[in-house]
C-alpha cells in the first residue's frame, strides 16, 4: 500500500495556501499520495469553539508578518488579501465539485492564486465569475454545481469529520492516524512519511 498524506484545507487560509505550494514536492520526495479534503474552516471553528486569527488583533498582526516570511523562504508569491477574512462557503463547495469533476488542480491553482497572490474579493460573485473565466473554468457550471445538495452535504461531512478527528484549524494533515497542524509543521509531515 502506498503512503498517503491527507490535506484538510480551506482556501480562505493563507497558511493553507503556503502548504498547498509545498506539499506536492514533499509527496513526490517521499513517494506519497496526497488526499485532498476540502472543509469549511468557519464550520470547523464553530464545531470546536475556535476562531479565526483575523479577529485577534495581536495574533493577526504577528501572523501577517510570519506568513510573509515563510512565503519568502519558500520562494512563492504572496500578498495579504485586503478583503480578509473572505466567506469561502461557495468556494469550498466549488472545491468539492471540482474534485468530483476531476479538475481540482486547475480549480485550486485559480482560487489560491486569486486569494493569496492577486488579493481578490473571492466572495463577490462577479469577481469570482471573472476569475474563473480568465482561468479557463466555466463559472456557470461551477455556480450550478455548488447548489447541488450532494455537494453541500459532502462539504458538511468533511467538516464534521475533521472536527471528530481532532482538527481545529487549517491546514491540517493526517498521515495514518497521526495529525499535524500548520504549514510550519510540514517538516514533521515529511519526516513521518519517510519513517
Amino acid at each position: 500500500m502506498s503512503k498517503k498524506v491527507e490535506f484538510l484545507f480551506d482556501v480562505g487560509s493563507p497558511t493553507a495556501y503556503l502548504a498547498y505550494t509545498q506539499l506536492p514536492a514533499i509527496a513526490e520526495n517521499t513517494s506519497a499520495q496526497i488526499e485532498w479534503t476540502p472543509m469549511l474552516l468557519g464550520g470547523l471553528f464553530k464545531a470546536v469553539g475556535n476562531q479565526s486569527p483575523a479577529f485577534l488583533k495581536p495574533k493577526s498582526e504577528w501572523m501577517s508578518k510570519d506568513i510573509a516570511r515563510f512565503a519568502e523562504r519558500y520562494g512563492v508569491p504572496y500578498q495579504r488579501n485586503e478583503h480578509f477574512p473572505v466567506n469561502t462557503l461557495h468556494l469550498m463547495r466549488g472545491a468539492i465539485a471540482a474534485q468530483e469533476d476531476e479538475n481540482l488542480d486547475e480549480y485550486l491553482d485559480c482560487v489560491f492564486r486569486a486569494m493569496w497572490v492577486e488579493s481578490k474579493k473571492m466572495d463577490d460573485p462577479e469577481v469570482v465569475s471573472q476569475t474563473f473565466e480568465t482561468a479557463g473554468l466555466d463559472p456557470k457550471h461551477i455556480f450550478s454545481r455548488v447548489q447541488e445538495q450532494s455537494v453541500k452535504d459532502r462539504l458538511i461531512r468533511n467538516t464534521e469529520s475533521a472536527a471528530e478527528r481532532g482538527a481545529f484549524g487549517a491546514p491540517t494533515f493526517f498521515v495514518g492516524d497521526e495529525m499535524f497542524f500548520g504549514q510550519d509543521r510540514l517538516d514533521f509531515v515529511e519526516e513521518f512519511l519517510r519513517a
